[in-house]
């Protein structure tokens, strides 16, 4: 039977001895690569709307509800955690990472339910990010109506 009493500097220890290297430069290659092909797709996007027709300020904001869509769609199938596995930072920073950070709670939690489950778990780790900007968000709106500027 292995011992299990042991001290925080030997439990240290053996978990260092078995973690696994992580090295750094080809983490942020990869975080560089993916986040770059996330904000070319983006990019993309943006152009190819702007050959049909669309103006800058309306090609921005559609491309970003598509962008969300397909992070949305990629996490329910799995795939985007995959990405994230390979990109890190660079799957998580773009828009498509904010629509991951939403829908990953909502898939783990919809056996529940749709009201307990679904509804009440989907902002889990999204939601402090949101409340905060909005507040954030009504009080620059405020300061605005009180300075005029």
């Amino acid at each position: 039977m292995i011992n299990v009493d042991k001290t925080p500097d030997e439990y240290n220890q053996m978990i260092q001895k078995y973690r696994q290297k992580k090295p750094k430069l080809v983490n942020l290659i990869f975080a560089f690569l993916v986040g770059g092909i996330i904000c070319a797709i983006g990019e993309g996007i943006i152009q190819l709307l702007k050959a049909f027709g669309m103006n800058q300020d309306q090609a921005g904001p559609m491309a970003t509800i598509i962008l969300i869509f397909i992070g949305s769609f990629l996490t329910g199938i799995g795939v985007y955690d995959e990405i994230g596995q390979i990109g890190g930072a660079g799957a998580a920073v773009p828009v498509t990472g904010f629509a991951n950070a939403i829908v990953s709670p909502a898939m783990e939690f919809r056996q529940e339910g749709w009201i307990l489950g679904l509804g009440a778990k989907m902002y889990i780790v999204a939601g402090p990010v949101l409340t905060y900007g909005m507040v954030t968000a009504f009080l620059m709106g405020v300061l605005k109506i009180i300075f005029k500027f």
